[in-house]
């Protein structure tokens, strides 16, 4: 049987979030990882630089080719010397994987408004700005792919307004760019993920709550990063070449599980 060809040979792409906290694989680093692995040429954005490094020396000791840029995606210049840069060293962009959030447990009468504006900035503005200085490129070079890190809590009910808020946010500039710019190439969808077991959520869940999140799915398992990043690769490649304004849903099936039907069984 002939060796498989790299699913993203020749492409550029750029990750956003693509740290790590502490010691473990969060979606970003996972994707990033996967991607170079697929023959991607990756640039690694994170605010904190230690952390892209860290998932940059994981590819590199893979044989992969990336790189590393200091950015705050909030910040609209910041972006676009991202994609600026990013353009000056591979010459080319194909993909644009908004990875980057962060969330609150709070309610809106416990949240503090600037808390909800720094939510806000980081899981919906950031994409916005990094996309907005993306397409361009992408239409330049004949298409492009960008994949938005939305959740199932931007279409169900959770105990956290801003981050529900704001993923229902995501689901709607994803339907929104892809309409807008579909007909130059350039497709757009979102993927959600649901219980996923990453470093950003690690730190505040117990034993009975893990089980919990395990019961709450139809596979009786969390997720993991690399679930969420196989979902990119796919999105990311000219094997979804038709798809666009989709969200693909990673959840082992918790969004469409019936509470009653299920979770005695």
């Amino acid at each position: 049987m002939a060796e498989r060809e790299p699913r993203l040979k020749d492409k550029v792409a750029i990750i956003t979030g693509a740290g790590s906290r502490s010691d473990g694989v969060g979606n970003g680093k996972a994707t990033a990882i996967l991607f170079a692995r697929e023959g991607a040429k990756v640039v690694l954005v994170d605010q904190e630089i230690e952390r892209a490094e860290e998932t940059l020396a994981d590819i590199e000791s893979e044989g992969g080719i990336a790189s590393v840029i200091e950015a705050d995606v909030t910040n609209d210049s910041d972006c676009k010397y991202v994609v600026d840069v990013s353009i000056k060293r591979y010459g080319h962009l194909d993909i644009l994987d908004n990875n980057v959030g962060n969330s609150f447990r709070e309610t809106v009468i416990e949240i503090d408004p600037d808390t909800w504006d720094d939510i806000m900035a980081l899981n919906v503005k950031s994409m916005m700005l990094m996309s907005r200085h993306s397409i361009p490129h992408m239409v330049n070079s004949g298409g492009g792919s960008i994949i938005n890190i939305a959740s199932i809590s931007g279409v169900r009910a959770s105990k956290a307004v801003a981050y529900t808020t704001s993923k229902a946010g995501v689901i709607g500039l994803t339907i929104a760019m892809a309409a807008d710019h579909g007909p130059e190439g350039v497709r757009v969808n979102a993927i959600s993920p649901g219980a996923v077991y990453t470093p950003m959520v690690a730190w505040r869940l117990s034993k009975e709550m893990r089980e919990h999140r395990q019961n709450t799915t139809m596979l009786r398992t969390e997720g993991t990063p690399w679930d969420v990043a196989w979902a990119a690769v796919y999105l990311a490649s000219d094997e979804s070449k038709w798809v666009t304004g989709s969200v693909l849903t990673v959840d082992g099936g918790s969004s469409v599980m019936s509470r009653h039907a299920y979770l005695d069984g």
